[in-house]
């Protein structure tokens, strides 16, 4: 039973798994750096799974697919950066009606478009290809953990490095993680915490639109209601657990993918569906948790630091 469950099909199933967790999380922690708590991922993500179907299916192309995604996650983004940033509106309000209104325009078109209702697969839904390095074929191992996927789980793995360059080694990041941070000194400086603010946003849209693409057009080859499935709240998770930070960020989703995978596989030996779906939602909570008592810890050590410094 062990070796069923913890082996290489494992490490591979959480690679997959962990791709959109990775690729919304980047663009989470983007408008985290610009400070703004984006909560409305779940519903970018689940807009970027449908589009990715519908110009899949259309054109007859997965990366027109892609490109829709991508497209409609920009104007989500872009939406949601006019209601926080220009409209003063509170950001968790708007996160909150961009899921509910992505859940409720999903249902409508999938029985408007397609006239179906719960799930729509059609062999015309053309997937994203899969890649094979021919170099380490007669590997097994490299060959099992990094073959036959598609290309979304290797660029989401050079975005992370992308992304921790622009945010750590680029006057732009700089004024990115300025405008959240000290948006009246980057004014000073001559340069528009809001431009940098929408950025951030319109980036986040983009990225998880990507996320929602992978899991209709890469890890499966359909569009069901509800298939974000939550994944934007884990992301969420991964982004506070990394610290906002890309390389902790992207260790984080990893292990929330394992989790994921984990329950998938013990679904095949026979554990109940009902109990294996809890597990990655378990292992947010389990992290969050340890988050806040860190955070905790941190703030006690310091209110004690400073009642010794007043003593």
């Amino acid at each position: 039973m062990f070796k069923e469950l913890f082996n290489l099909a494992l490490v591979q199933h959480t690679i997959r798994t962990a791709t959109p967790l990775i690729l919304a999380a980047l663009g989470g922690l983007l408008t985290q750096q610009a400070g703004i708590l984006n909560i409305g991922m779940e519903g970018m993500i689940l807009l970027g799974a449908f589009f990715g179907v519908v110009g899949s299916y259309f054109f007859g192309s997965a990366f027109a697919g892609v490109a829709l995604a991508a497209f409609i996650g920009l104007l989500i983004g872009l939406i949601f950066a006019l209601f926080v940033i220009d409209l003063k509106s509170d950001e968790f309000v708007i996160g909150i009606a961009i899921n509910i209104f992505a859940g409720g325009l999903t249902v409508f078109l999938l029985r408007s478009i397609f006239g179906v209702k719960g799930a729509f697969s059609s062999p015309d839904i053309i997937p994203l290809p899969r890649l094979s390095f021919p170099f380490i074929t007669n590997i097994p191992l490299l060959n099992t953990i990094f073959n036959n996927h598609t290309i979304f789980i290797y660029i989401s793995w050079i975005f992370v490095i992308l992304t921790y360059i622009y945010l750590y080694k680029t006057p732009q990041g700089i004024w990115l993680r300025a405008s959240g941070e000290y948006p009246k000194a980057l004014e000073t400086a001559g340069i528009s915490p809001r431009k940098m603010k929408y950025i951030s946003s319109m980036a986040c849209g983009i990225l998880c639109g990507l996320a929602g693409a992978h899991l209709s057009l890469g890890y499966l080859t359909l569009f069901t209601e509800n298939m974000s499935a939550n994944r934007g709240f884990i992301a969420l998770a991964a982004i506070i657990f990394g610290k906002a930070n890309p390389i902790g960020t992207f260790f984080a989703a990893l292990l929330f993918g394992f989790f994921d995978a984990l329950g998938t596989r013990l679904q095949v030996i026979g554990i109940p569906s009902q109990f294996t779906q809890m597990i990655p939602y378990l292992a947010t909570i389990f992290a969050l948790v340890i988050v806040t008592r860190r955070q905790m810890a941190k703030m006690k050590k310091d209110s004690e630091g400073v009642k010794s410094i007043e003593s």
